[in-house]
């Protein structure tokens, strides 16, 4: 009569089958390496739908933010993210081409999120949003990786924001100080200057580490920021993640937090880091046609409540970390549709970042550049990191300009008399010497210091 059931051994009877030179406790790690290297089975599902860029699949268990792998009809795997459920239904999002896909094809769960290599091989580089290289300079050799998603920042260990940031732009220094660490919008419409004025920043930003992460932007833009911006130079201490706005929606997604992951790194090497993304908005509609194209409802104006989330959780990754890291001072483009500063992505923007600074076409048309409407830009760490001088000229400038501003209709069709209001008669004796020291040329440098000494002194005279 025979059993299936296994045979005990006594403690003797194993005993005597080990080897003599060799104790128990070695004999059981070699048998736990066997059962770690014995390859797990994978339940591979197949392709039932597909719409728009929404691909639906059934039969595999896979977990939100997973890589799955779809054969193609010419055998070829194509990458693609997890981004649904429901039931027993999977809804994916390709990272790359869906050319070649049909009903039925194979989809192959990986197991694993998505990951970037990180290290010092990755200054002077362009990258994708994948963090593989498109300069033409050869594979990147890193020996570390980072999940994209990254665990949130205890708010009691970040370091508070104490030490201004020379960003060599004078009416940024002196008017809208910057501090290291802080977090700042570039708010305007289309064709003002938000990505010149980010140019300017790059190069004459002191900061260790440079991260430039372009967004969904026109791919022409790339190679020019590259070469024109920042130059051989700037390149060799900066890293460049662009996904052009012909990307796929889940890997412009990708792009803003694989820049922001680099930043992170680099950040926890105790580096002072400086994060330029543009845009921001570019991820937010990103993430809008992910989450329609899998049927979350749209909330304001067309914009569902999952772009509202994922906003800051990407912004907060930024900033000061603890003692034993550095710093990184992020500058987000924001395009306010049609001009419209009350956008929801506008708004949302302006109530988690630190600080934002307003580009206007009425002074760009002008000849005002940069074109940064002091009135409506702020910076809110401005008291912790001036001096009370510093702010009192700050203060006095901003009262002449707003005067001149409240009254310009009547100063322009010469209705006001000169002499009737001893402010206003100031404001308008100050204006063009305030026009000339917020203006400056797209290649001059001017430092922290010589732009406070020229506001104080301008405010004395």
């Amino acid at each position: 009569m025979t059993t299936d059931e296994p045979t005990l051994l006594s403690d003797k009877q194993l005993g005597d089958q080990l080897p003599n030179d060799k104790k128990l406790s070695e004999f059981i790690k070699q048998y736990a390496q066997k059962v770690t290297n014995v390859n797990t089975i994978v339940v591979e599902g197949r392709l039932t739908r597909m719409i728009g860029m929404t691909l639906e699949a059934v039969g595999c268990s896979v977990n939100i933010g997973e890589r799955c792998q779809i054969e193609t009809n010419t055998g070829q795997l194509e990458e693609a993210e997890v981004v649904g459920f429901s039931e027993d239904k999977i809804y994916l999002m390709p990272i790359g081409s869906i050319h070649g896909l049909g009903p039925g094809a194979r989809v192959i769960p990986s197991g694993r999120a998505a990951e970037i290599p990180v290290g010092n091989a990755l200054l002077g580089r362009v990258l994708d949003g994948q963090g593989r290289p498109i300069d033409g300079k050869g594979p990147i050799h890193c020996a570390t990786t980072r999940s994209l998603a990254a665990e949130p920042i205890n708010p009691l260990n970040r370091m508070p924001v104490v030490e201004p940031l020379d960003v060599g732009v004078r009416s940024i220094n002196s008017v809208l100080t910057v501090g290291r660490g802080q977090r700042m919008g570039l708010m305007a419409g289309s064709g003002v200057g938000k990505s010149v004025l980010l140019g300017m920043m790059t190069r004459f930003t002191e900061a260790e580490i440079i991260v430039v992460g372009l967004i969904g932007e026109r791919g022409r833009e790339v190679k020019e920021f590259i070469e024109q911006i920042l130059g051989e130079e700037g390149l060799d201490r900066a890293v460049v993640v662009a996904v052009p706005a012909d990307n796929s929606p889940l890997m412009r997604i990708q792009g803003a937090m694989a820049a922001t992951t680099i930043a992170e790194y680099f950040r926890d090497q105790g580096k002072n880091v400086l994060l330029l993304m543009d845009s921001l908005t570019r991820f937010c509609q990103a993430q809008r046609e992910v989450a329609l194209a899998i049927g979350e409802p749209p909330a304001t104006k067309g914009y569902p409540p999952s772009v509202f989330a994922r906003l800051p959780q990407l912004v907060e990754r930024a900033g000061n970390g603890s003692e034993t890291q550095g710093s990184i001072t992020a500058f987000y483009t924001v395009l306010a549709e049609g001009d419209d500063q009350q956008d929801p992505i506008v708004d949302a923007s302006r109530a988690i970042l630190d600080g934002h600074i307003v580009l206007t076409r009425e002074l760009a048309d002008s000849g005002h550049y940069p074109a940064i409407d002091i009135e409506s830009s702020v910076s809110r760490v401005i008291n912790q990191i001036t001096s009370d001088s510093h702010r009192d000229a700050i203060g006095q400038l901003k009262y002449l300009y707003s005067s001149y501003q409240q009254n310009k209709d009547l100063i322009t069709v010469g209705a006001y008399q000169k002499g009737t209001d001893p402010l206003i008669d100031d404001a308008i004796d100050s204006m063009p010497r305030i026009r000339s020291f917020l203006c400056q040329n797209l290649n001059e440098k001017v430092d922290m210091e010589d732009s406070i000494g020229e506001l104080q002194q301008m405010m004395t005279q």
